[in-house]
């Protein structure tokens, strides 16, 4: 069994090594607000996952470009402290790839899609209508990530939730309870893989 040391890797390979292990991994795809323009930012993020139910905080990180520079993303969310967080389904997974594109910051991901916009209820930062979920979230922390040398590489943004809004086809209301098979969401694998949900199954606690 290979016994590899990270420090003693190309930083490309370190990548490879996490997002082909570290699988399958949610995604959260994000859209914020820019101060300066009006301008809606969409992107998916796979550096992603809940930290806290109480209170109730999600957290993602945005690579800086390669001039060191944030991200639309992270700017904007810096900037405004406000987010609307999207879980991508298999209906728009084909959606939601096209807003990974890089574009320059006056320029909206939304645009490239056939999706549409809704207001939020308690955030300024419009969401996605075609989504099932959409958590509205309000900046709780911000922590730039810095390599060995000093560089910040990520934006590590940790967000709480303010409002769930949920789309009644996946939402048992009586029980309190998301339905997962009708959700169907996606997740991230390596490269350019994705999975879907694939066979559930249940595995009682030991008591």
């Amino acid at each position: 069994m290979p016994n590899l040391d990270p420090q003693q890797l190309d930083s490309k390979l370190v990548y490879k090594l996490m997002t082909g292990t570290i699988v399958p991994r949610p995604i959260a795809w994000v859209t914020s607000l820019s101060s300066e323009t009006g301008i809606v930012n969409a992107a998916p993020f796979s550096y992603f996952n809940m930290v806290s139910s109480d209170p109730p905080l999600v957290a993602f990180s945005v690579a800086r470009r390669p001039d060191g520079g944030m991200k639309d993303t992270a700017r904007n969310v810096t900037d405004t402290a406000e987010l609307v967080v999207h879980i991508c389904d298999e209906s728009l997974v084909e959606e939601m790839n096209k807003t990974a594109a890089l574009l320059p910051p006056g320029e909206s991901e939304i645009d490239l899609t056939r999706l549409t916009l809704v207001d939020s209820d308690a955030v300024a930062v419009p969401g996605i209508a075609e989504a099932k979920v959409r958590l509205e979230c309000r900046l709780e922390s911000h922590l730039p990530l810095k390599a060995d040398d000093g560089r910040v590489t990520h934006d590590l943004l940790i967000a709480r939730i303010v409002r769930f809004r949920l789309d009644e086809s996946i939402y048992d209301e009586e029980r309190g309870y998301v339905r997962t098979e009708q959700l169907r969401p996606v997740a991230r694998l390596a490269g350019s893989e994705y999975a879907e949900l694939g066979r559930l199954f249940k595995i009682d606690r030991p008591t």
